[in-house]
């Protein structure tokens, strides 16, 4: 696999070797493109501004099918504000930014190769489960549910069985061949087809204590 390296400073770059690059399977430029559509088809997604979402990838440690697959960083505290407490402590988030200086409110990562190996219909309802995450003002915080479990609400079924009503409904919509085509692959037929996976990788983004 080979990335495009974020960097320490907040700004993930692309080296100019990798502007030259035409080989490959660019996994995040994909993602990028199946997710346009998602939020394009459905109108409960319809709230999420993808030009403030970096969409990134990260290796898996092991290839065993269970663990991570994916993850939503929010880049804000509730109510889409910069500083939050943790621990009894004010913090910050480290702010990430485009190689255009566009600011991120939210960095949604995939574990390869571990994601590309689930079924076709696991990795896309995957991909809603963490979109759906994204806030209805889209400001950086998560969609909050009441009570303690706020991320997935009281009930993880009922979690589950909204994003598959979702996923459902996105099929029977038809959604672009060239969108979501490729989760058909799994990532040794991806490799096999492309010689290799390549993509954008943003280092998951620190927590930052404010001095008092």
């Amino acid at each position: 696999m080979d990335g495009r390296q974020g960097s320490h400073n907040d700004r993930w770059t692309q080296p100019k070797a990798a502007l030259r690059m035409t080989r490959g399977f660019d996994f995040t430029f994909h993602m990028r493109c199946l997710c346009a559509d998602l939020v394009s088809c459905l109108p409960e997604l319809q709230h999420i501004d993808l030009a403030c979402v970096a969409i990134s990838f990260a290796q898996a440690r092991t290839r065993a099918r269970h663990g991570m697959q994916a993850s939503l960083t929010p880049l804000r505290f509730e109510g889409g504000s910069l500083v939050g407490t943790r621990r009894g402590r004010r913090v910050t988030l480290q702010r990430i930014f485009d190689p255009r200086g566009s600011e991120m409110l939210y960095v949604l990562t995939f574990y390869l190769p571990r994601y590309l190996d689930l079924k076709f219909r696991e990795k896309l309802e995957t991909v809603i489960h963490e979109l759906w995450h994204i806030g209805p003002r889209c400001d950086g915080d998560l969609r909050r549910h009441g009570g303690r479990c706020y991320a997935h609400s009281r009930s993880q079924a009922e979690y589950d069985t909204r994003v598959a009503s979702l996923a459902d409904r996105f099929l029977t919509k038809r959604p672009l061949p060239e969108s979501c085509g490729f989760l058909r692959c799994d990532f040794a037929e991806l490799q096999r087809r492309h010689g290799r996976i390549r993509g954008t990788l943003i280092p998951r983004p620190r927590l930052i204590p404010l001095e008092d």
